[in-house]
């Protein structure tokens, strides 16, 4: 189509609009699990049961949660922005591994499209209106 032809030029106001809104969404989801404290955060801790790892479950609670909130807040500016997807996709991984246990693929499906997105974003990267443009 001709009319979206142009669009491609854009390329950086597409990036720039999925990390902040990637962002507000993580940053909205971890904030609480980050306020939650330590029952909070070893209840989401246990589920890195689901990928071998029986040890420290409010510690790697509490790491999700931050990973969630702070991640969320270097999206949205493109700061560490590499790093900070590989970590969001391993969070995501252990959080699909969890969903895929209780219900199955139908209730893992969203953590995995997050997954996709965020291997996805670590080959593109942030794009020219971040902290990090090249």
């Amino acid at each position: 189509m001709a009319a979206l032809g142009k669009l491609g030029n854009y390329k950086n106001f597409g990036l720039l609009i999925i990390r902040v809104g990637l962002g507000i969404m993580f940053i909205y989801h971890g904030y609480p699990k980050l306020l939650g404290g330590q029952k909070m955060w070893e209840q989401l801790g246990e589920s890195t049961k689901y990928v071998g790892i029986h040890f420290m479950p409010m510690i790697w609670g509490l790491l999700c949660a931050v990973v969630e909130t702070v991640g969320g807040a270097f999206l949205i500016i493109g700061f560490w922005f590499r790093p900070v997807c590989i970590l969001l996709l391993v969070n995501l991984l252990v959080a699909a591994a969890a969903q895929y246990a209780h219900g199955g693929l139908s209730d893992a499906a969203h953590p995995i499209e997050d997954a996709i997105t965020f291997a996805g974003l670590i080959f593109l990267g942030p794009g020219k209106y971040s902290v990090d443009k090249k």
